[in-house]
């Protein structure tokens, strides 16, 4: 496992800390590539950060914005990462910024992976970025324990794209990136706060099947080595 804890001394340092690093990724990728991609989760924890990144002056019509993960709800639903993500990072400088939703109007869940996956084969491969979040029950992006989907989310064999995922834990249905689509991110970030979540990720750390935490299938497997951003 390769990862790498950068601690901070609360959420609003680690915010500034990590739109910093964030910046400067999509920067270079800009620089190197002509844009640049990056996806993003939901949760309470990201909002400071997604405030910081959003007023960080790069070219960020040059950039796409993405979701980890999404719950099959439309963007105006209060539960929709989409609405999250409109109104704390999408804002000030990052207003220019492209956005590629994972929410479809469908007639199901799988339906819209199948739209989402076609239409992220357009972004290129792999993501500059990447910023997971991690519950409580250790699973990241929806890769939720006892999810209906999770072994084949959290396989190496299946391919890049978007897939589907319900779990006791998860609520609505799911829409989801799979391992295969995160696990290479340029920049590949664990973002968490508090001393609950670095429990659970010390937990993680242990021996212990990945179907029981997913996010050891990240720690454990991922090609480009985790960095943690921790804040108590």
């Amino acid at each position: 496992m390769s990862a790498r804890l950068h601690e901070f001394k609360d959420g609003a340092d680690l915010a500034e800390g990590l739109a910093d690093t964030v910046s400067a990724a999509l920067a270079e990728a800009i620089a190197a590539r002509g844009k640049a991609t990056i996806a993003v989760s939901g949760g309470s924890t990201p909002k400071a950060f997604f405030k910081a990144l959003s007023s960080r002056d790069i070219d960020w019509a040059k950039v796409t914005v993405t979701l980890v993960d999404e719950r099959f709800v439309p963007a105006d639903n209060p539960r929709s990462n989409h609405l999250l993500v409109a109104g704390n990072l999408l804002q000030d400088k990052a207003k220019a910024a492209g956005f590629l939703p994972l929410y479809r109007h469908a007639d199901s869940a799988e339906e819209a992976a199948k739209i989402v996956s076609a239409d992220a084969e357009n972004l290129g491969a792999p993501f500059d970025v990447a910023i997971l979040g991690m519950g409580t029950d250790g699973h990241t992006a929806s890769f939720f324990p006892g999810g209906n989907n999770l072994e084949e989310a959290i396989s190496a064999e299946t391919p890049r794209g978007v897939i589907t995922m319900e779990a006791e834990g998860a609520g609505e249905p799911r829409l989801t990136f799979t391992f295969a689509s995160l696990q290479d991110a340029r920049l590949l970030v664990l973002h968490i706060e508090g001393q609950g979540k670095k429990d659970v990720l010390a937990a993680a750390e242990s021996d212990g099947p990945e179907t029981d935490m997913p996010i050891r299938a990240i720690l454990r497997r991922a090609a480009t080595p985790v960095d943690i951003y921790w804040a108590p």
